[in-house]
């Protein structure tokens, strides 16, 4: 019975992680983080970007929670590190494979949440600079996203 504790605690987690990835955003990647983050928004050519690089910070924790955790035996701390790994791939596929489009796996998906998700995405992008960003959150979408769908 105190697995489904565990997978609460995972689930929780994942959507705690919005809002880390909101802040995170905001502050980080378009506060000191930008060196990295800059060619997100003004491209420069290749697959590859310097902000690929946020997925190996924001993976080290959850790797280290996990692998810890699981050392230790504390399967809360487990727990919140798979719920951390979750979100990174929901992000990972959203962004990268869906709103992106930098692996065409997804093609052709017509939903409206998703629909919302790269229009709001794509006002973030209109700004191409560090200062006056909007929408820096992405998985929880403003309802006026949805209306012009």
């Amino acid at each position: 019975m105190l697995w489904i504790i565990y997978i609460l605690i995972g689930i929780a987690t994942v959507f705690f992680m919005e809002f880390v990835a909101w802040f995170s955003h905001k502050y980080l990647m378009h506060g000191w983080g930008w060196f990295l983050h800059k060619d997100h928004h003004q491209k420069t050519g290749g697959f590859f970007e310097k902000n690929d690089l946020f997925f190996v910070i924001f993976a080290i924790p959850s790797w280290l929670t996990i692998m810890f955790g699981w050392i230790y035996q504390n399967w809360f701390v487990v727990s919140f590190g798979f719920g951390v790994a979750a979100y990174g791939l929901i992000y990972f596929l959203a962004h990268d494979v869906l709103v992106h489009r930098r692996f065409k796996w997804l093609d052709g998906i017509d939903n409206r949440y998703f629909k919302a998700i790269r229009m709001a995405h794509k006002v973030h992008h209109k700004n191409r600079f560090k200062e006056g960003g909007s929408c820096f959150g992405f998985l929880i979408i403003p309802k006026k996203y949805f209306k012009k769908n």
